[in-house]
């Protein structure tokens, strides 16, 4: 028996141009959310998790649409934050990025995803599928936590707009990454999301 957790980044919103922290997907993110619930359509999930935010939101309102028994459910623990700040460990070239982040938000983010790992990164008992809709640095985090890297390693790692990332646990065994940001199910004009350098 195995526990997948399917980690989807939320489509492409309309405000993401502008700077503006949410807002509704965007015509591009309406297909990449279309296109990431056909994809998904044929999985047995139990449960579909997503952010609050309006972005994360509607992308799990447009997997639901394919999926009529499930009912998608918000999580706190699931809000775009930033989950660590700058350390002895962190590379000098991420000191930029913190320069925007206060104190305040990184004890926050920190606090949040040590909540979402307890919460979400434990063993369910039997075959069990389910679906998180989230942010970047959300997903960023759990990928980091699975693979026991340091903590600043979570800004090394990019998920684009409605990517795949699979991470699974069978019974008695550590959290395994399966797949990372497969965008299989998106041609190339609509792979968005992926930053030339990060963090920007």
């Amino acid at each position: 028996m195995t526990h997948f957790i399917y980690l989807v980044r939320h489509g492409e919103h309309q405000d993401a141009e502008h700077g503006l922290v949410d807002g509704p997907l965007s015509p591009r993110g309406q297909r990449q959310a279309s296109l990431i619930a056909d994809r998904l359509s044929g999985m047995p999930l139990s449960a579909v998790w997503h952010s609050p935010l309006l972005r994360a939101t509607e992308t799990a309102r447009m997997v639901a649409e394919r999926m009529p028994a499930i009912t998608p459910q918000a999580s706190s623990l699931l809000f775009d934050c930033v989950p660590s700040g700058m350390s002895p460990e962190t590379p000098a070239v991420y000191e930029p990025f913190f320069g925007a982040v206060t104190d305040a938000e990184i004890e926050a983010g920190r606090a949040q995803m040590a909540d979402a790992v307890s919460e979400f990164l434990v063993r369910r008992t039997g075959e069990v599928h389910e679906l998180v809709i989230t942010h970047n640095f959300v997903i960023s985090w759990f990928v980091r936590e699975v693979l026991g890297a340091p903590e600043w390693r979570w800004m090394t790692l990019n998920q684009a707009h409605c990517g795949l990332t699979v991470i699974a646990q069978k019974q008695g065994r550590p959290w395994t990454l399966l797949t990372h940001n497969d965008l299989a199910h998106l041609p190339f004009e609509l792979r968005t999301g992926l930053p030339e350098t990060h963090p920007v």
